[in-house]
Parts: structure tokens; sequence; C-alpha cells
């Protein structure tokens, strides 16, 4: 048999990004950092550290990225929200960020303080939105990147999609040039809100936010707090598993894995990972896309 050789540029490497929360314990931190050295060969264009409203939180997660920037070659991303500080704390925040060399911030309402389902109220002397606090970024640095929140179901706040879409106009207005999805299971989903947001006119990348379920009943109840649904195919993959975690992870892997190829085969391109911080099923999914360590690769 003749060997044929295929023709044309090689695929595109997809783009990834990973997210990280701040460890809160000993344990935790050795878990975290055992998982952003398996992680990090993949290449990531950056990953995020979130940010929880309070000193604590607040500065796990800056001594977390200030790890990142000293012990690794990985771009990070702070992720800042409008709870519970006034505007002049938030922009020392943001310059003591700036100080340490992070020129990328996800900028991001928050939570109510009260936690998903209660009535958010803002600082009296704090941002009033997210769209206000991308402005105030941009504002005092211009060459620090924002990124912002999509919700392919639209915030579980809005109105409608219209007015949801509204929110993402003035985020974009304001100097956001990347927005993140929330998390979604049906790909349909994200194609029709991305349809939606274009017939709007704005260009900026939708990333798709990607997660794995671990532990589905955990990840279930955090997800649909904040709007996402769960189709009832995904809960019926892991029922009668509650006991038997290898199995739970095998049977998400290979779900996430479905979304993502299939995403890939529709034209998708970048794709951000929530990972729990945890590496084993990102690190497969990644390989799943073609996306090998120290940059070696194969078509998804």
């Amino acid at each position: 048999m003749t060997e044929v050789t295929p023709s044309g540029p090689a695929p595109k490497r997809p783009a990834i990004s990973f997210e990280f929360f701040p460890p809160k314990t000993e344990e935790m931190e050795r878990s975290l950092w055992d998982t952003i050295k398996r992680l990090a060969p993949l290449a990531p264009s950056f990953v995020s550290v979130t940010y929880g409203a309070g000193g604590s939180t607040r500065e796990r997660t800056h001594s977390t990225i200030a790890r990142i920037l000293g012990e690794t070659d990985l771009l990070p991303a702070a992720h800042l929200t409008c709870v519970g500080a006034a505007r002049g704390e938030i922009d020392e925040i943001v310059g003591r960020y700036h100080e340490v060399g992070v020129r990328h911030i996800v900028a991001l309402r928050g939570d109510p303080p009260g936690g998903i389902g209660t009535a958010y109220s803002t600082h009296p002397d704090g941002y009033r939105s997210s769209a206000d606090l991308v402005a105030g970024i941009k504002r005092r640095h211009g060459d620090i990147e924002v990124s912002v929140s999509a919700y392919p179901e639209k915030h579980p706040e809005s109105r409608d999609f219209d007015a949801d879409i509204d929110f993402l106009q003035a985020k974009v207005d304001a100097g956001a040039t990347r927005a993140i999805t929330q998390v979604f299971f049906d790909n349909d989903l994200y194609f029709r809100y991305l349809d939606r947001v274009r017939a709007r006119g704005i260009t900026i990348p939708i990333v798709p936010g990607i997660m794995p379920m671990h532990n589905f009943k955990q990840a279930r109840n955090f997800v649909t707090r904040a709007g996402t649904t769960v189709p009832s195919w995904l809960a019926e993959k892991f029922d009668g598993l509650d006991d038997d975690a290898d199995t739970r992870k095998l049977v998400a892997a290979t779900v996430a894995a479905g979304q993502v190829q299939k995403l890939a085969k529709h034209g998708v391109d970048t794709f951000h990972f929530y990972t729990m911080n945890r590496a084993d099923l990102v690190f497969a999914i990644s390989h799943l896309l073609g996306i090998r360590p120290n940059g070696a690769q194969k078509a998804a």
C-alpha cells in the first residue's frame, strides 16, 4: 500500500488555560503545587487564581500568584471582585499585583456577601459592577489585560438574555478583551449564546469554561446554584457511583473529554479548565485534545 502524506498545514494546537483556588492549609498547598507542576509542561496561555472577599483569602490569592511568578514560567491571572471593599482598597490591590509583575486580571462582580441566592449589595464606596471594575483597572493600568465572565444560560440575576448581553457589552466597552464562560454541559447552549453575542457585534473571544466533575454531587450543587443546568443524561451517568471514586473519575474524564472534542470539531480552539486544584482529569483531557508536554503535539 502506498503511504499517503497529508497535505496542508498541521492542525492548530488548541490554547488552554487553568483555574486554581488559593489553598487554605499546608496540605492543600502541597496538593496545589503538585497540580501546578503536573500541568505546567502543557504550556497553558495563562493560569488564574480565584479570589474571595476578606483579608485572609485575598492574601492567599496574592501569595499564590507571587509564588507562581517567582517559581514557574507560567503567566498568572489574578481574580478580583467588587465585593466588600472600597474603590481605594481595590485599586491598591491592583497596584500591588502590577508591582509584582501581574499583567492579567479576571474582573468579576463577585457573589453576594451572604452567598449565592441572597441579595447583592455593593460597598458604599466600592465599584458598582464588574464593568465599573474593568474601567477602574484600565484607567490606572492600561497594560493590564482584563478578562470577564460570560453566561451561556444567562446570569441568574439577569432579566433576560438581551439584558445579560448588555452587561457583557458594557464590560467590553470598559476594556475587557476576553470572556470566560460559566460552566455548561450542553454544547448547544454555548453555540446559541455565541450566536447571540456575535449578532450584537461583540467580537472578543468567548472561551468555554470546562469543569470535569471529580465529585458529581458536590459539583452539581455548586454549579446549579450559579445557574448552570445539569442535564438528566449527565446525572444518570453517575448513578450508583457515590461510593466508587475510581469509576466516577473515569466517567468524569469521558464526559468532559467528549465535550471538548465536540467543541473542537466545531472550530473551538481555546478552552479554560476549572481544575478544582486537581491535575489528573485535566491532563488527560488536554492529551486527548492533542496537547503534549514540552511542545510535542498530535491532532485532536
